[in-house]
């Protein structure tokens, strides 16, 4: 396969400058995470952009999307009015939104926000502990994640957040990834991550009902690999709140990233509508 030429912006929006990355040509799909920026992505990306323009982007205050004021929180809300001046500016639209994690619940905000601009959301495993019975539970361990990082250890508060996820990582795996030292941008990544955006993304509660009614199709998509974790849990929650069956994707919670290969197929179908 030939790599596909990368075109890369910055586009200025309140608060904020957005990094963005545009590939190939036909219907417009965006790929969206949060707190992953779109490296995570690019593999996907060059996949579908044999006859798709994909748009991928870091979100506001991750990577290279920086933020006027990092003191101010990065909600859902503003993340959607984010993708959606980044819709219209490529113009290309309306767009399929496939959002993973943060990134899901991104996607669902602007369905509810921007309707007109999306044909098709996939909300992949978003985290929305507000439709969990055990949220009162959740968000207290949330809490402690934070409290964790932010009294100084961010290896604690890694291993507590993927205990809450209920995510299995071998010890050796574990400290391989994330026991070793970080780099200037990672640690201001990873700031911005606990202060400004896990909670809000993690207490953010959908509007049911205009998602019921939103124009947009809505898909919750759920990773094969991904039984019994936390995210398959809200994932499932959401698509019953929708009257609607969950859709399996290859793979885990990060499927599109650990096997973009596998996964392309299974985005082509849904987005398709099969």
């Amino acid at each position: 396969m030939t790599t596909p030429t990368v075109t890369t912006g910055t586009l200025r929006v309140p608060g904020a400058r957005l990094h963005y990355e545009l590939r190939g040509e036909g219907p417009l799909v965006v790929l969206v995470a949060a707190p992953m920026d779109a490296r995570s992505f690019a593999p996907l990306a060059d996949l579908l952009a044999t006859d798709h323009t994909v748009l991928t982007t870091d979100p506001r205050g991750i990577f290279r999307s920086t933020v006027d004021d990092r003191d101010r929180d990065a909600t859902p809300e503003l993340r959607a009015d984010d993708l959606s001046r980044l819709i219209a500016h490529v113009d290309a639209g309306p767009a399929a939104v496939l959002g993973s994690s943060g990134g899901a619940v991104t996607a669902l905000a602007l369905a509810q926000a921007c309707p007109e601009q999306v044909r098709t959301v996939i909300a992949h495993e978003p985290p929305l502990l507000d439709l969990l019975d055990d949220r009162e539970q959740q968000r207290a361990e949330t809490e402690e994640i934070v409290e964790t990082y932010l009294a100084g250890d961010h290896v604690e508060a890694m291993r507590k957040f993927l205990a809450a996820a209920n995510i299995v990582m071998p010890e050796p795996v574990f400290q391989q990834v994330f026991g070793g030292e970080r780099d200037a941008q990672q640690i201001a990544d990873d700031d911005f991550q606990y202060r400004h955006m896990l909670r809000p993304t993690a207490y953010w509660q959908p509007d049911l009902a205009a998602l019921r009614a939103a124009e947009p199709r809505i898909v919750v998509g759920i990773g094969e690999e991904s039984g019994g974790q936390l995210c398959e849990r809200t994932a499932k929650a959401l698509a019953a709140e929708l009257g609607i069956e969950p859709t399996m994707f290859p793979g885990d919670h990060i499927g599109f990233a650990g096997d973009p290969v596998a996964f392309e197929p299974r985005l082509r179908d849904v987005l398709r509508g099969n």
